[in-house]
């Protein structure tokens, strides 16, 4: 069904909806300030479209990110960095310094190319991992990965840069940056692929800064040049996946690796093919990890990380957008948002995208709705880059080291039950103690148990559909650990 919203047109003044670190989506490739670009904020279960008068579009690079309370923080297109007021933050311009800013000065257009951490244990300083890329004659790879560092106590509270590009790794690099928790909670692995390669870089990020850096042969063929597909970690830090590309007769294979958050090692590499005369461009892991979508421009593909079985269950319909003379509406990047479910932008600059409703159900019923969200404004390839902030110590590995870190991790928080009033279909969303598994449980009036379901550590959302029940006043709870949360709602009958 495709969605025809009503957008709303503010200059963005600090507008909250949603928590977390992940919950916004800046949208829109226009230049000029008088313009309109988009902005997305993500809960649980929905989200709400605006449009905004802001100086920073995105044609294919975007970090942001908001504090863990969801309020916005900064965003950066490869170029420069924004701050909470979408003005230039404090020593914010000139990034990526090379001939590749100078040939695109409005905004870059690689892919996952930027991404914001918080830094280990200090809740003022956020670091912005990046790259930009370099002409070789044939084709654009990158030679640096930067390291960009900023502090949020800097004016009155905006942020500003206090160091900028320092390089962290110099090889000859494909595009794209992912980045997972350590095993112990607090520090963050930071991976790059090595170009016309089967090696992966791998820097740890602690709170001295970089600490180690590392290679490992992931041993596949055929072996890719000028890879452009996103590199993504599973929400609970198990697999990462890329893809490979012979440009030689056009063949693409989904890529698929076990991740040992503990020690950094990959292992089980599983090669996928997918096409047989397209690149692949867009990867996304559903919520829990049970599927990976891939797409070319042409496709989105399905593939149960289990069984490794393939279902193609979308084929682009030929819809050009705004109108027939401009443009084509494909797949290109893809989005696992907040909500659980999976955007899909597309590699021409128009005003819909795609979207996957429910990723975690097997083929069709994944429910892939194309060109379903009408945005009002033109949008161009660019995905927000977010890992899984919220990843906790592997409670008991012996990387579980840090003293003290599980108390940071010792409550259910963000609970909610929307909507209230319901019909018995409804979406919870929480945070649970990292590591420590739970349950959800619905309780009525005469304290009997009506419903109850596991909640592994990774998940933050959960579609609940009750079996029929009578209309009354109900108690939704969470268990986990130690710790228990309890919410009332109504189920009212039809």
């Amino acid at each position: 069904m495709k969605k025809n919203l009503v957008l709303l047109f503010i200059v963005y003044s600090g507008l909250l909806y949603g928590q977390g670190y992940d919950h916004q989506w800046l949208l829109g490739n226009q230049n000029l300030v008088s313009v309109a670009k988009g902005r997305m904020f993500i809960d649980s279960s929905s989200y709400i479209l605006t449009t905004e008068f802001r100086k920073m579009p995105f044609y294919g690079t975007q970090g942001n990110i908001c504090d863990k309370n969801g309020t916005f923080l900064m965003s950066s297109n490869g170029v420069w960095i924004a701050n909470a007021n979408n003005d230039t933050m404090l020593n914010g311009s000139g990034l990526n310094p090379g001939q590749f800013v100078v040939d695109w000065p409005n905004a870059l257009p690689l892919v996952y190319n930027n991404i914001f951490l918080p830094y280990p244990d200090d809740t003022n300083r956020y670091a912005l991992i990046h790259h930009s890329a370099t002409f070789n004659g044939l084709y654009s790879p990158t030679y640096e990965l930067f390291l960009t560092a900023i502090d949020m106590t800097l004016d009155s509270g905006l942020g500003g840069v206090i160091l900028k590009n320092n390089i962290i790794l110099s090889d000859t690099l494909n595009w794209g940056i992912a980045a997972c928790k350590h095993a112990n909670g607090r520090d963050w692995w930071i991976v790059a692929m090595k170009d016309s390669s089967d090696i992966i870089f791998k820097l740890l990020l602690t709170p001295n800064g970089i600490s180690s850096v590392s290679s490992q042969q992931l041993f596949y063929l055929p072996l890719a040049w000028g890879n452009p597909a996103q590199l993504t970690f599973s929400k609970d830090g198990q697999m990462l996946c890329s893809n490979t590309y012979d440009p030689m007769i056009g063949s693409s294979s989904a890529l698929l690796f076990d991740f040992d958050r503990c020690t950094g090692m990959f292992s089980n590499t599983r090669v996928i093919p997918l096409t047989t005369s397209s690149a692949l461009w867009g990867l996304a892991f559903s919520s829990s990890g049970k599927y990976l979508y891939a797409c070319s421009s042409q496709k989105i593909f399905q593939i149960d990380t289990d069984s490794l079985t393939v279902d193609t269950v979308a084929t682009y319909d030929g819809f050009f957008s705004p109108d027939t003379n401009c443009c084509a509406t494909t797949f290109w990047n893809m989005y696992l948002a907040a909500n659980g479910k999976i955007y899909v932008t597309s590699g021409s600059g128009v005003q819909h995208i795609h979207e996957i409703n429910y990723p975690d159900s097997a083929g069709l019923a994944c429910d892939v709705q194309q060109h379903a969200i009408n945005l009002g404004i033109y949008n161009l390839r660019a995905v927000p880059n977010h890992p899984n902030y919220y990843l906790g110590p592997v409670v008991g590995s012996v990387c579980d080291s840090l003293t003290g870190m599980q108390e940071l991790w010792n409550e259910i928080t963000n609970f909610s039950v929307r909507p209230n009033p319901n019909n018995g279909n409804f979406n919870i969303s929480y945070l649970l103690p990292q590591n420590i598994d739970g349950y959800f449980e619905v309780i009525d009036v005469n304290g009997s148990s009506v419903f109850k379901i596991p909640l592994p550590t990774w998940s933050t959302l959960q579609e609940i559909k009750l079996p029929k029940l009578s209309s009354g006043i109900y108690h939704a709870i969470i268990v986990s650990g130690d710790q228990r949360c309890s919410k009332k709602f109504a189920v009212i009958g039809e």
